[in-house]
């Protein structure tokens, strides 16, 4: 797979992260474990597109992006989220939030506010746990 390229083949998943060791640690875990493809970014333009060409099974996205910008200005995972999920090409995507920060009354809010189909707290240290997750919400999308 080519850096900047979707996925061609396979369960399709882009990992939307800022932190380096951490977009590693979920291609790695991904990849090795259950044979996904996955792409990483942080750029909204290019989720959007490839959002848009159907070539997205799932999408893992964290929730504090510090670099991520649209039409100017600063979003959030949550932003992208909500974006994602109200724009009828792409609702059905699942979204599958990661963060370090929130404590657990947050995830609920979280969920509720970007309209994301599940939660998973960083660092993932049960990975095993982790893609089984990811396994049951691309069933439960097909």
């Amino acid at each position: 797979m080519t850096p900047g390229e979707p996925p061609r083949t396979g369960p399709r998943v882009v990992v939307v992260e800022d932190d380096p060791v951490n977009a590693t640690l979920f291609r790695t875990v991904l990849e090795k474990r259950a044979g996904y493809l996955v792409s990483l970014t942080e750029d909204p333009a290019e989720l959007f597109a490839w959002a848009h060409q159907g070539t997205i099974d799932l999408i893992i996205m964290d929730v504090s992006l510090a670099h991520s910008r649209w039409n100017g200005a600063p979003v959030s995972g949550v932003d992208l989220s909500r974006m994602i999920k109200s724009d009828p090409r792409t609702a059905s995507i699942p979204i599958l939030l990661a963060t370090a920060h929130a404590m657990r009354g947050d995830a609920v809010k979280m969920l509720e506010e970007s309209g994301a189909d599940g939660y998973v707290a960083k660092p993932i240290l049960d990975h095993a746990g982790f893609v089984l997750q990811v396994q049951n919400l691309l069933r439960d999308a097909a």
